[in-house]
């Protein structure tokens, strides 16, 4: 990339508490003029967990790709989030139903001035070797909630979810961000959600997120986790369709952060 050629970058947290916290992301408008390798450069240089470009669309509002600082993911939800949001808060697109185009396709999205709400697509299920996620996690096996050993989930992008007992369980996980990363090479994951439902008032559960393969040991806000993880509370017990998940608030510098999920439910079965 040239030394001359000037990048303008928007810096816009997603998923903030009362105007605090979130998790910022780097977005850059009219992103046609940079190739992918100058996009990951620049994704590097902004040193966030993930920075989105911005491109013209022939079959949705926009195309959007998600650069973190190691390499390109094929969906982000703050990333996605901050950049609608932004780009309503602008005046740049209007109220109401717009689309995404991603490398993994299409995606709806609501804006309403700044605020802004994705689709993911239907979870689908998968067993992990569980004895082995546990130990790069550094979860004790009593620690564990029985209701939600470690399943792979992907709605767009790979997690493994596991719920523990406590939010001092949760708290004090010590992962192994070498063991981690392997786990996720061999069964192509973003990252691993830790989370308990024994989480402060006016939340349903608290989470943490270890993406160390992407270059990312903890995210403060996790959009694409949260959204599986609503699914996952709701089909393991839980009758409600909308909830609400604190994220952040036990990473080495806190920045808690409010993620609302709601799920679509047809015939017992979440869509």
């Amino acid at each position: 990339m040239s030394a001359a050629r000037k990048t303008d970058v928007l810096i816009v947290s997603a998923f903030t508490a009362d105007g605090e916290g979130g998790n910022p992301a780097g977005v850059v408008l009219e992103a046609d003029r940079y190739s992918p390798a100058e996009k990951q450069a620049i994704a590097a240089a902004v040193g966030l967990s993930e920075t989105a470009f911005v491109s013209r669309s022939n079959v949705a509002t926009l195309k959007l790709e998600f650069f973190t600082p190691r390499r390109q993911i094929a969906h982000c939800g703050h990333a996605t989030i901050a950049t609608f949001g932004i780009m309503g808060a602008m005046g740049r697109l209007t109220d109401g139903r717009h689309s995404k185009e991603t490398i993994d396709g299409l995606r709806d999205v609501w804006v309403e001035g700044p605020r802004a709400a994705m689709r993911q697509l239907a979870p689908r299920y998968r067993a992990v070797d569980a004895p082995a996620v546990l130990q790069a996690l550094g979860v004790p096996f009593n620690a564990l909630d029985p209701r939600f050993g470690p399943v792979r989930v992907d709605t767009g992008n790979g997690f493994v979810l596991v719920g523990l007992r406590s939010a001092e369980a949760l708290q004090a996980l010590t992962p192994d961000m070498a063991r981690l990363t392997a786990l996720s090479e061999g069964d192509d994951l973003v990252g691993f959600y830790v989370f308990t439902t024994a989480a402060p008032a006016g939340f349903d559960a608290t989470a943490r997120m270890f993406a160390p393969r992407y270059g990312i040991n903890e995210e403060s806000a996790t959009g694409m986790a949260a959204g599986p993880l609503a699914g996952l509370l709701h089909e393991r017990g839980d009758p409600r369709t909308a909830f609400a998940i604190e994220q952040g608030r036990f990473m080495p510098s806190p920045s808690p952060s409010r993620l609302e999920a709601c799920i679509d439910v047809e015939d017992g079965v979440v869509r």
